[in-house]
């Protein structure tokens, strides 16, 4: 499965856990997968949150070559 982090700007507004079904490869929609919602505090992915806030989050625009920019209103990032 996946996890999506739902962000407006850098504060995270939600988790989404993306589950394929039962014998199935992906998780996109449509597709019989299953979705756990969880907020931005879960404690299961607390260490994943903490660590993409303060370690990776800062990296993103550089990493784009937009050092300049703003990071984006609503944006999500995928970890799968």
């Amino acid at each position: 499965g996946e996890l999506r982090y739902n962000m407006v700007c850098d504060e995270l507004v939600g988790i989404i856990h993306k589950k394929p079904k039962e014998g199935g490869i992906s998780a996109v929609g449509g597709t019989g997968s299953i979705y756990t919602y969880y907020g931005p505090k879960e404690k299961r992915f607390a260490n994943l949150t903490k660590n993409f806030k303060t370690v990776d989050l800062p990296k993103v625009m550089p990493a784009l070559g937009l050092e300049d920019e703003p990071i984006p209103l609503w944006w999500t990032s995928d970890f799968i």
